[in-house]
């Protein structure tokens, strides 16, 4: 008789917590609200001392001189004289001379209060100034972390996601937050390492089948003696598959656009405007359009391929959506208050106001105009403004009076 196996021990559980571990005694945590308190604390507990020492060698000063006894001379038979109290000579009698001295001993009292009152406005405004530039520096060294925090965050916003704080110092909330940041920056640097990967993988399986349909459509094409009919299926189906890699080129270049731009050089916007007319000059001339407008030097920071797709894009949309008779393009490119101009303006229908944000949407057109259409993808003006984002810039449109847009991209020098 067989008998039942056993059943499966319980795994042990782990001798180690992966949460971080409670102190024993969190109240006692050196934390920045104690520090601070402790620090303002001992900085008005000095203070005071010191105002108080001050206060008592001015009061001790002005007590030794408001009770001084006049110093008394005798100047001629029996006549008292004071250069402190000088009235006291014109007394007649002893009523007389000890009313006098009353009355300056009391005005000696009273320079000397007022001497002790302006002092210690003196001494006041001293330990004023005195505190106020200690409390400056004592906020800055605490509120250092913070200015590290956020340079950090600078840089990681700019440039690079590598970047990390590693703050080291007491475990209190400026360090927590701190670990906190480094923390999101590490899944923030995993899943943009995740989307680029993406992003390769997916261009290369998408890219692949669609050279392939392309080659063997091109090859059925070239044979003279297929039908008409077949031929005329193939052209169409060239033609779907020419929309399908447009259509798939923008999706990757829009999604790696979204990003900033890591690696910067300069790009002269003249250069990349002036080969996005060169390279929209036939479609233009096909469909009876002119190109004109004066390209001036803006030399910027960034990626000129990305920066060259912003140009034709506005170009090649200004050249499809014009008018039929006597439409033109024009493309100037000029410095601006510390930015690098590039302004695209056509001829063309009437846009209303209130359809502009549309038209930066991916898959939008104007009014009804989507996907069905001949003149694109209706990816061109989201990866313009993407592409624009990524360098730290905008793109803004604006209905031309008569009709088309003004598209006017503005980029940090």
């Amino acid at each position: 008789m067989k008998t039942a196996p056993a059943p499966p021990a319980t795994p042990p559980k782990p001798s180690w917590d992966p949460r971080q571990p409670e102190p024993a005694f969190p109240w006692i945590r050196s934390t920045i609200r104690i520090r601070l308190t402790l620090l303002y604390g001992g900085m008005f507990l000095i203070a005071g001392i010191l105002l108080l020492s001050i206060i008592y060698l001015l009061t001790a000063q002005a007590l030794r001189d408001g009770t001084a006894y006049p110093d008394f001379q005798i100047s001629g038979p029996a006549r008292l004289s004071s250069h402190s109290c000088p009235s006291i000579v014109d007394a007649q009698n002893n009523g007389q001379l000890n009313t006098m001295l009353r009355e300056c001993m009391s005005g000696q009292r009273q320079d000397a209060l007022n001497d002790l009152l302006n002092r210690s406005l003196l001494a006041l405004v001293g330990l004023s100034v005195i505190a106020f530039a200690f409390g400056y520096a004592m906020a800055g060294r605490v509120l250092s972390p913070l200015g590290r925090i956020t340079r950090t965050a600078r840089r990681v916003a700019g440039t690079d996601l590598t970047r990390r704080i590693e703050m080291d110092g007491p475990d209190d909330e400026l360090k927590e937050l701190a670990d906190t940041f480094d923390e999101m920056l590490d899944r923030l640097e995993r899943a943009f390492t995740a989307q680029q990967r993406f992003v390769a993988n997916a261009s290369h399986e998408l890219r692949t089948p669609l050279a392939i349909n392309r080659t063997l459509l091109e090859v059925h094409l070239s044979d003279p003696g297929a039908p008409v009919e077949l031929q005329q299926l193939g052209k169409t189906l060239l033609a779907t598959n020419e929309r399908s890699e447009q259509l798939v080129e923008g999706l990757l270049l829009l999604a790696r656009s979204d990003n900033q731009i890591v690696e910067r050089k300069p790009v002269d916007i003249a250069e990349v405007a002036t080969r996005a007319l060169d390279q929209a000059r036939g479609e233009a001339q096909d469909k009876g359009v002119e190109l004109r407008g004066e390209q001036k030097p803006a030399v910027v920071q960034g990626n000129g391929v990305l920066l060259e797709r912003i140009a034709l894009n506005l170009v090649q949309n200004a050249v499809r959506y014009n008018v039929a008779d006597n439409g033109w393009v024009e493309v100037t490119t000029e410095i601006q208050h510390g930015q690098a101009v590039l302004v695209v303006s056509n001829t063309g229908p009437v846009v209303p106001a209130y359809e502009i944000d549309n038209l930066f949407e991916p898959f939008r057109r104007l009014r009804t105009e989507r996907t069905g259409s001949d003149k694109g993808v209706g990816l061109g003006l989201s990866i313009a403004r993407s592409v624009a984002r990524a360098h730290g810039g905008r793109i803004i449109a604006e209905p031309r009076e008569g009709g088309g847009l003004v598209m006017r991209v503005m980029l940090p020098v």
